[in-house]
């Protein structure tokens, strides 16, 4: 009888390990928030309706009572962002809508199907664009570079009544192709390309830039401040990017606390590179005890 609690006790512990913290949540029993509105799906045209049910359920689209669902296609890249009308949409995201002063929290739910985009990236491009007070899911049944996930997020707001600047919505979407190559042609870490971003923007809101020469010295001084090497084509590229943000009168001040938060959070990535390795290891000789100790009890 003893051994037989001892057992019950140890698949209890390993239970708590293995299934996630949010998998005895509310189903929806929560009912529909009539403040903030309802939860906002929005699927990539191109999805099978295969992969388009894949998507659901990574979504957890069916957690929630009612949503309102939405198609993106190429013609909606087109009018958002400039982009290929003919282009073929597969990221989708969930929008949940939170009170001012939440601040915007994104979740990539499938990082393998994300090849290019982080979710820091994702950040920071939402915040030029004026996108706030949110948390954001982004998904994909298939491999994408995940840029046209933005195209949906801004015809969900659209769609919702909030009107986003069309200029401020390209410049993002320019952001976004600037973080997204200068990672890939430089071998600069995500993570790292994602805090110079975040700390140009900090220094912009801080020191109010009122020439394109000002705007250089800032773009030089962080590269500097991060030990960053880049070529003067991809230096070039993000002083006009942040050229463009100043012309548009981007007023970064107003999500100063955002960006603190932003860049903590990209440092801890930064400094944390062999987190995971840790863990792992901490992990296996967990359940490597554990299993010492059940085999000690059966024997």
């Amino acid at each position: 009888m003893k051994k037989r609690s001892l057992l019950f006790l140890a698949f209890i512990v390993i239970i708590g390990f293995i299934i996630p913290k949010g998998a005895f949540a509310s189903t929806g029993s929560e009912g529909i928030n009539e403040k903030l509105g309802l939860p906002i799906v929005v699927y990539g045209e191109a999805l099978t309706e295969s992969q388009k049910s894949r998507v659901t359920e990574l979504l957890e689209v069916n957690q929630h009572e009612q949503v309102d669902e939405f198609t993106v296609t190429g013609q909606d890249l087109a009018n958002y962002i400039g982009g290929n009308p003919n282009s073929n949409m597969y990221s989708s995201v969930k929008i949940l809508h939170q009170d001012n002063g939440t601040g915007l929290n994104i979740e990539i739910v499938t990082p393998d199907h994300i090849t290019e985009v982080t979710k820091e990236m994702y950040a920071n491009a939402l915040l030029t664009a004026g996108v706030e007070n949110a948390d954001v899911f982004v998904a994909s049944s298939v491999k994408v570079s995940g840029h046209s996930a933005l195209t949906g997020i801004y015809k969900a707001y659209e769609a919702k009544g909030v009107t986003l600047d069309k200029e401020r919505m390209e410049v993002a979407s320019e952001e976004l192709d600037v973080a997204t190559s200068i990672s890939e042609k430089s071998g600069i870490d995500q993570a790292q390309v994602s805090k110079l971003l975040t700390e140009i923007k900090k220094a912009i809101a801080e020191q109010n830039p009122a020439t394109k020469e000002e705007v250089e010295q800032i773009v030089q001084d962080q590269l500097q401040n991060l030990n960053i090497e880049l070529s003067p084509e991809d230096r070039q590229r993000l002083v006009d990017l942040f050229e463009q943000m100043r012309d548009l009168n981007i007023n970064f001040d107003q999500v100063k606390d955002q960006l603190d938060e932003l860049a903590g959070g990209i440092q801890d990535l930064v400094n944390d590179e062999g987190f995971w390795n840790s863990l792992t290891s901490a992990v296996k000789s967990f359940f490597q005890s554990l299993a010492d100790f059940i085999r000690s009890i059966v024997s």
